[in-house]
C-alpha cells in the first residue's frame, strides 16, 4: 500500500526543513537531532512507578530505569529494554515515551538500559553492557519486581541489534532463560543490500548515510560488519529461541532483514510472530505525536506481550 498519508506529510515537512547531510553533523548534532525527534512522541503513558536504579556494569555503574506499570502484580512480567540510536545517539531519557509505552501496553515492568555510545565507547561497549544488563537483571528478577519465568528482552532499531544478539549469546550459554524477546525495525545486517535497502536509501526518515555515518562511529577498524555480534542476522547457526515478536515497517529500509530473521528462526524451531507495518517507516512506533497509527502498533505489541507471558 502507498505511505500513510500521515507519515507523508511528516516526510514532507522534513524535506521543506532541507536538513542538512549526516556526513557532514558532528556525534553532537546527531544526538541533538534524535532528541528533538523523540519529542514528537505525543502525551507520555502514566506509570504508577518510575525508578532510577544503578546497576553493576563491565566499565563502572550502570544506570537503568525501571518502569510500573498502573494496576500491575507485585511481581509481573519484565522487559530489558534497549533503545535505538545506531549505537551513537538515543538515551534513557529520549526513550522514555517509548520505554512507557510498552511497559503500559504489555502491563509488564520496563528496566530501560542506558548503555555507552560510540564513539566514546565504541564497539563491543554497547553489548557489553546489554549482556550485563540482561544477567543481572535476570539474577535479581524479584528485587525489580519480575518473575524470573517471565522476563524477555526488548530493543528498537540499533537497540533490537542489542536484543538479538544478547538473547543469542543467552541461547548459546543456555542462561538467562528467556521467555520473549520484542525487536521493533531491529537492525540485524550492517552490511545487507537487500531490497528495502536499495529500494528506501533516501527519503524515509532513517537512510543508507545515516546507517553508514553511525557505523564508522561504533566499529573500529578491522571489525567485521558480519560479525554476528554485530550483525545478528550472519549467526551460523540459530537454535530454537524464545518465543520472538518482530515488527518491522514497509517502508523502513531494515524491513526485509526483520523477515529474513524471522524465517530463520521459525526454521530453527523459534515460535515467532512476525508484523511488517503498512505505510510506515523507520521509528513510526516513536512518533506517535504526528503519526496516529502508532498507537494501533504498540497496542498491537501490547497484546503480543500479555499473551507470552499469560
Amino acid at each position: 500500500m502507498p505511505l500513510d498519508p500521515r507519515v507523508k506529510r511528516f516526510l514532507d515537512i522534513l524535506k521543506v526543513g532541507n536538513p542538512a547531510s549526516v556526513f557532514s553533523m558532528s556525534v553532537h548534532q546527531r544526538r541533538a537531532g534524535m532528541a528533538e525527534l523523540m519529542n514528537l512522541n505525543g502525551p507520555p503513558a502514566a506509570m504508577a512507578i518510575i525508578e532510577d536504579r544503578v546497576l553493576p556494569g563491565p566499565a563502572g555503574p550502570l544506570p537503568v530505569r525501571v518502569y510500573t506499570p498502573p494496576a500491575i502484580a507485585a511481581e509481573s512480567g519484565g522487559l530489558v529494554y534497549f533503545h535505538g540510536g545506531g549505537m551513537v545517539a538515543g538515551s534513557i531519557a529520549t526513550h522514555d515515551s517509548i520505554a512507557r509505552a510498552v511497559s503500559h501496553a504489555g502491563a509488564c515492568r520496563v528496566v530501560s538500559v542506558e548503555y555507552r555510545l560510540a564513539p566514546e565507547a565504541p564497539y563491543p561497549a554497547a553489548l557489553d553492557d546489554a549482556l550485563a544488563a540482561l544477567n543481572f537483571v535476570a539474577s535479581h528478577a524479584r528485587e525489580f519486581g519480575i518473575d524470573p519465568d517471565r522476563l524477555g528482552v526488548c530493543g528498537d532499531s540499533a537497540g533490537g541489534t542489542l536484543a538479538a544478539a544478547a538473547v543469542q549469546a543467552a541461547t548459546s550459554h543456555g542462561a538467562p532463560r528467556l521467555a520473549l524477546q520484542l525487536l521493533i525495525c531491529p537492525i540485524l545486517d550492517y552490511g545487507a543490500t537487500t531490497a528495502s535497502r536499495r529500494e528506501f536509501a533516501q527519503g524515509y526518515l532513517i537512510d543508507a548515510g545515516t546507517l553508514d555515518h553511525d557505523l564508522v562511529h561504533y566499529l573500529p577498524p578491522g571489525t567485521h560488519r558480519a560479525d554476528p555480534r554485530v550483525s545478528p542476522l550472519h549467526a551460523i547457526s540459530l537454535p530454537a529461541q524464545p518465543r520472538t515478536l518482530i515488527h518491522t515497517a514497509e517502508f523502513d529500509p531494515l524491513r526485509d532483514e526483520g523477515h529474513d530473521y524471522a524465517l530463520r528462526l521459525e526454521r530453527a524451531g523459534t515460535d515467532v510472530s512476525y508484523t511488517c507495518h503498512p505505510g510506515m517507516i523507520h521509528l513510526f512506533y516513536g512518533l506517535g505525536g504526528v503519526i496516529p497509527y502508532a498507537r494501533h502498533a504498540v497496542e498491537q505489541m501490547g497484546r503480543e506481550i500479555r499473551a507470552a507471558f499469560a
